[in-house]
């Protein structure tokens, strides 16, 4: 991509998910997936050190997030330093609370936060500790709507669609910016 399209202004490493279900499924401890995690971006920092490759933070608990900075401080990576830094394992959470502290906490560390897939109710709330952040809920939600002409019959490649949205999560922060400056 970098060479034939160009203009790449992030990648994220592969990172290894610290869910129940997921810890169930590789059969491997949350201490190994947070270890794979990190030894993904230190190698591919080796291979290629000019990619825009990003460190994901991996997790369940706020300790355990810790402990994965951690681990990439003794690895040689200073979170800090990087330009953003994905959070990984906050996307399927029944509640917010959690995620959002440790947003903050991490926010107040020094650290440019890349929220993966964070629902757009914590965005509202934490959008203060956010740089960036991602969503795959405007394209299911978009499976779910007929299409806006006949070139598509469903909203879920949309890019009228995808706007939209966009700019009804901004307006949503916008709002809570308001109430709470």
């Amino acid at each position: 991509y970098h060479e034939e399209v160009g203009q790449l202004h992030a990648a994220a490493q592969q990172d290894w998910m610290c869910e129940w279900d997921v810890l169930r499924k590789t059969g491997k401890t949350l201490k190994q997936h947070l270890e794979l995690t990190v030894a993904n971006f230190v190698e591919l920092r080796s291979l290629a050190p000019d990619l825009p490759i990003i460190p994901v933070i991996q997790g369940w608990t706020s300790v355990s997030y810790f402990q994965c900075v951690d681990m990439f401080d003794k690895a040689g990576v200073d979170l800090t330093k990087e330009p953003l830094v994905g959070v990984g394992s906050i996307c399927r959470r029944p509640r917010l609370d959690l995620p959002v502290m440790l947003l903050a906490d991490l926010a107040r560390a020094g650290i440019r936060i890349h929220a993966f897939g964070f629902k757009k109710a914590g965005l509202k709330i934490a959008h203060k500790s956010v740089v960036s952040a991602d969503s795959l809920a405007w394209s299911y939600g978009g499976r779910h709507e007929r299409g806006c002409s006949e070139s598509h019959q469903r909203e879920n490649n949309c890019m009228r669609h995808a706007l939209w949205w966009r700019q009804d999560l901004l307006d949503h922060i916008t709002d809570a910016q308001r109430r709470c400056p």
